[in-house]
């Protein structure tokens, strides 16, 4: 396993990176702080991911945390600092926001490793990766009402992986939930024992590494895109994705492999 050159933010330590087998694993690292999301830590993340975005030998993110929580949520202590500030904490949901739209728009898969407690825009990190696999000891909540600031940035992703009845009975009453639950009502895809974690998450990866990463990123693109048209738009939009996903290159030698009954061998 290589370590990547480190990122361009300034704080490249709050986010560690190994590449290994087409799979970048980011690992959130403030630790004491339960990776809270100050803005040096969210400036870190996007620089890792806008470096990703244009990296082909990357087929897949893994983002995981360290130390015994997964991620906090903002951090409060910093927020609290700048106490009064309106434009300072637009910036913060800005940034925030910012941040989670780079996640849906990353060319490739991003999964969640889930290894200890979520909550609020951790919670939204969970819900804005395209998948998360969770240690049966995880834990998550949107709790921001218990301290009189709704979860109103987070229950957007949250909202558009969980049925409405579920997200709100989580935003109003600010309960943690177990992984058991999150995966119950849609919000993560799997739940395994703690030392399973990252074992279960690599294997997901190489899943991913082994198909088209064309493919995947025509696939991830219409998937987003689709499920806020109407029916009719949608259908009209993915008709159109398909046909021309038919001409690429990558489908042409996947059907005619699948026809000969061999294994692919992708173009990128």
């Amino acid at each position: 396993m290589s370590t990547a050159p480190p990122a361009r933010a300034e704080h490249a330590d709050l986010v560690l990176r190994e590449d290994a087998d087409g799979i970048a694993r980011l690992t959130l690292n403030r630790p004491a702080a339960r990776n809270a999301l100050s803005m040096e830590m969210m400036a870190a993340l996007q620089a890792r991911l806008d470096a990703i975005a244009g990296e082909r030998a990357v087929k897949c993110v893994i983002l995981a945390a360290a130390g015994p929580g997964f991620c906090a949520g903002h951090d409060l202590k910093q927020m609290m600092a700048h106490k009064g500030d309106a434009a300072y904490y637009r910036r913060v949901f800005e940034t925030c926001s910012a941040l989670m739209t780079s996640i849906v728009r990353l060319p490739q898969l991003v999964i969640a490793e889930v290894q200890g407690v979520a909550t609020a825009a951790g919670s939204q990190l969970v819900a804005t990766c395209d998948l998360a696999i969770a240690a049966s000891a995880a834990r998550f909540a949107l709790p921001g009402v218990n301290i009189g600031l709704f979860c109103s940035t987070p229950m957007v992703a949250v909202s558009r992986n969980v049925a409405r009845k579920h997200v709100m009975e989580m935003l109003v009453t600010g309960e943690l939930i177990s992984a058991e639950k999150a995966r119950e009502i849609g919000l993560i895809n799997r739940v395994v024992p703690p030392a399973a974690l990252a074992a279960e998450t690599a294997g997901l990866a190489a899943q991913i590494v082994a198909k088209s990463p064309h493919t995947l990123k025509v696939g991830k693109e219409a998937f987003y895109r689709q499920v806020e048209m109407p029916l009719d738009d949608a259908y009209a939009y993915t008709g159109q994705v398909m046909a021309e996903n038919m001409l690429a290159a990558d489908a042409v030698e996947g059907i005619t492999a699948f026809i000969d009954k061999r294994p692919p061998t992708w173009e990128e």
